[in-house]
């Protein structure tokens, strides 16, 4: 395995009473794709929400435990919150262009971060757009409303928006459920070139998914990691009980 790029160690993740993540021990690697399993409602969404830190927005979370990201525990008060989501681009479920053209949904990320010369603008969308193989698609139409692209569009899109942040890591919450065939291929394929350069951690429950991108995989059953290791070592050869039954498809 490559070098740790996230450590998980003693998580426990409560909202008011309900326990949601329980004592999660799993070690995330550099440079790889890292799928999160489960069936719905174990907790998997709640673990990458944990690694930006987004459970901060619930009133009602406490969050224990340790998240190192490259060795330093994100956890920890005196880390600035808005720096540890600058690392991570976040791609939703369902896209979420913000409410402006195609090519402003991409330069919002630089000019927050500063870089607002004109000429500097315009090369770096046309890279990023060329990144997750739109331009090509709407290099013609820039100053169009992003809502008028098509969902699979809008996707690629968010993803360009989020890697113009710079960030190390890639989470992504079933990036592909709201997608055509096509356009989920074009994800996939995405983030097998993206691995190269960044760490992305993918939250599904399509185990078919799972085994065409996944160089790791962490099954999750109940708030509880049940087994987790190399993609072939966790399909070929699984070791836990649970995880054969969740393999077989005897729940969801």
């Amino acid at each position: 395995m490559n070098s740790t790029k996230i450590h998980l160690s003693k998580l426990d993740l409560h909202y008011g009473k309900q326990h949601i993540l329980k004592n999660i021990e799993s070690e995330i690697p550099e440079k790889k794709i890292t799928v999160i399993l489960g069936p719905s409602g174990c907790g998997k969404t709640s673990l990458l929400r944990c690694m930006n830190r987004l459970t901060d927005l619930h009133p009602d979370a406490h969050l224990s435990g340790k998240i190192l990201i490259d060795g330093t525990d994100i956890l920890s008060s005196n880390e600035d919150i808005t720096n540890i989501r600058k690392m991570m681009g976040l791609l939703a479920q369902r896209p979420y262009p913000l409410p402006m053209n195609i090519f402003n949904n991409v330069a919002y990320g630089l000019r927050i971060s500063g870089r607002k010369k004109k000429k500097y603008l315009h090369h770096r969308v046309e890279h990023y757009l060329k990144l997750v193989n739109l331009w090509d698609e709407v290099k013609d139409r820039l100053h169009d409303p992003a809502v008028a692209l098509s969902i699979g569009q809008q996707q690629r899109l968010c993803l360009a928006r989020g890697l113009a942040v710079d960030p190390q890591i890639i989470l992504a919450d079933e990036p592909t459920s709201a997608l055509d065939p096509q356009s989920s291929q074009a994800i996939e394929e995405k983030f097998m070139e993206l691995k190269e350069a960044y760490t992305i951690v993918i939250v599904t429950h399509i185990l078919r998914q799972a085994k065409r991108i996944a160089d790791y995989v962490i099954f999750m059953y109940m708030g509880e990691v049940i087994e987790q290791g190399p993609v072939n070592e966790f399909f070929e050869n699984p070791k836990q009980e649970k995880t054969k039954e969740y393999l077989k498809g005897m729940f969801y």
